[in-house]
């Protein structure tokens, strides 16, 4: 790229950009362009006179020969010469991580990032969403006269689906999420889960009963309280329900909704942001695909799926776990963004961990284990009454080796791979259907009782050890392209 190719490059994409060789200055000149353009709408809006503010634009430009020849980190590869760069939002919640990318790119290639200005505007609700609260009819035609509202045109998942082929004459990503993509699923998520953006921590894990989030409050607060034994535990800080009220050491901060959102979100809070959220994302993949939707632009570093299914095999007892290494898609709900014959390979380090949790929780013996755990195939199904269509279904079940039925597990292990977010499912056997063995109450009610601590301790123990074992054994090759934006 030509000294003129790149200054044009920048004249398309924004105006006043600035090199930095320093990702904490880059950081800094960030913060600043958007709490000036953010400050700059509210002020505006609550004199009522028109305004508009835009986005800050990250650019990184290369010529031919800035790339060594011995450049291979799991991200922050950048394949060939030319102009990369992404809008960015919300620096309060990104930096830590815009820190880490940025702070790869410049020792790999030690060439600078220039910030600026993109022609992106700011709509207005995201950077205060009280502006269109209320709204009457007059408001809303203030607003649509006089600020940027968000822009469906320009947010979704191209990049991250895999869909942009590279042009020559344009700008190449630098990141799966555009700022508007970004703002659209962050206003989405305190929407579904009643807790704000900024509480979510790094490992998530997902589940479809109740009794798991009663479990998960018990041992938060016994955490918070110093109760924990295991120092790792004792190092969360506080915890947080919808409505955003607050567990401290010093009390309660705040009241936790009485009416709960479609998808509570409970988050047990590191000060370093690597804690554990747990959310109860009910039954069915399309609820799945929605809150991970909105999860991947916080870019986690793992989520897991701990719920319950369907065992399909005689062996199997109630309470068993199930450890999928493999799916099959019958789902449906991702066919459009991440078409079925794309595998969804498992993730070793994911794999390995819940193995060794399992057994650290249960204290079985590693040769005991198998008479617990069983690994194999996940038959995901949208229809919450398969049952009913076992006529149909009994070839594929078969055909597949598939030892388990759920509703959400295939979901959210296609979207971790679509959203190169490592992820896992362990899953507890609550009835055999195919032998008489049906989810009634009274069998599940002492099911749930024996078996959901247990779980739930599973789950938070496999986070414990990836989190202890860094997080960047996680960010696995395999969830990564040809041709990839540089950010993970």
């Amino acid at each position: 790229m030509s000294e003129r190719e790149q200054t044009a490059s920048f004249d398309r994409v924004g105006s006043g950009f600035e090199p930095f060789d320093t990702a904490d200055a880059a950081l800094d000149r960030i913060e600043a362009l958007y709490e000036s353009g953010a400050r700059h709408l509210r002020e505006a809006f609550a004199e009522r006179r028109p305004a508009e503010a835009f986005y800050p634009y990250l650019a990184f430009s290369l010529r031919p020969g800035d790339i060594p020849d011995d450049v291979k980190p799991r991200f922050g590869v950048v394949l060939e010469p030319g102009f990369y760069g992404t809008t960015l939002t919300r620096p309060e919640l990104f930096r830590s991580y815009w820190q880490a990318q940025i702070e790869n790119l410049l020792q790999c290639y030690r060439q600078p990032v220039h910030v600026g200005l993109s022609r992106r505007p700011m709509p207005l609700p995201y950077v205060m969403e009280e502006a269109v609260t209320g709204l009457t009819e007059s408001d809303l035609k203030l607003l649509r006269n006089n600020y940027a509202l968000p822009d469906l045109h320009a947010t979704d998942d191209t990049i991250a689906n895999c869909e942009i082929i590279p042009d020559q004459g344009a700008p190449r990503a630098l990141a799966l999420f555009t700022a508007e993509r970004t703002d659209y699923s962050l206003a989405r998520l305190h929407h579904y889960t009643g807790t704000a953006p900024r509480h979510f921590q790094r490992f998530i894990l997902l589940t479809n009963y109740q009794r798991y989030v009663d479990g998960f409050r018990d041992f938060a607060r016994s955490c918070i309280d110093g109760e924990a034994s295991d120092p790792e535990h004792r190092a969360y800080d506080a915890f947080i329900e919808p409505g955003d009220a607050v567990y401290t050491r010093d009390g309660q901060h705040g009241q936790p909704l009485e009416t709960l959102p479609q998808m509570p979100a409970y988050h047990l809070r590191r000060p370093d942001g690597d804690g554990i959220t747990l959310i109860n994302i009910g039954v069915g993949p399309s609820n799945a695909k929605t809150i991970t939707d909105h999860l991947a632009v916080l870019r986690p570093h793992c989520w897991l799926m701990v719920g319950h299914c369907a065992g399909l095999r005689r062996t199997q007892l109630l309470g068993d776990y199930v450890l999928a290494h493999g799916y099959v898609r019958d789902d449906h709900v991702l066919d459009d963004d991440l078409p079925t014959w794309v595998p969804v390979p498992p993730i070793a380090e994911v794999q390995v961990a819940l193995q060794e949790a399992m057994q650290a929780v249960t204290g079985l013996e590693e040769r005991d284990i198998k008479t617990r755990l069983r690994t194999g195939t996940v038959l995901t199904t949208d229809n919450r009454n398969w049952e009913l269509r076992l006529r149909s279904l009994f070839t594929q079940i078969n055909m597949s080796r598939s030892i388990a039925v759920d509703m959400e597990s295939a979901t959210i292990a296609a979207n971790g791979f679509r959203f190169r977010v490592p992820y896992g499912t362990l899953l507890c056997v609550s009835d055999k259907p195919l032998h008489g063995e049906l989810k009634l109450r009274g069998m599940a009610n002492a099911f749930y009782r024996e078996r959901v601590s247990q779980h739930l301790m599973v789950g938070i123990e496999t986070m414990r050890l990836l989190r202890l074992r860094g997080v960047d054994s996680l960010h696995s090759r395999k969830l990564r392209g040809f041709d990839e934006p540089a950010f993970r």
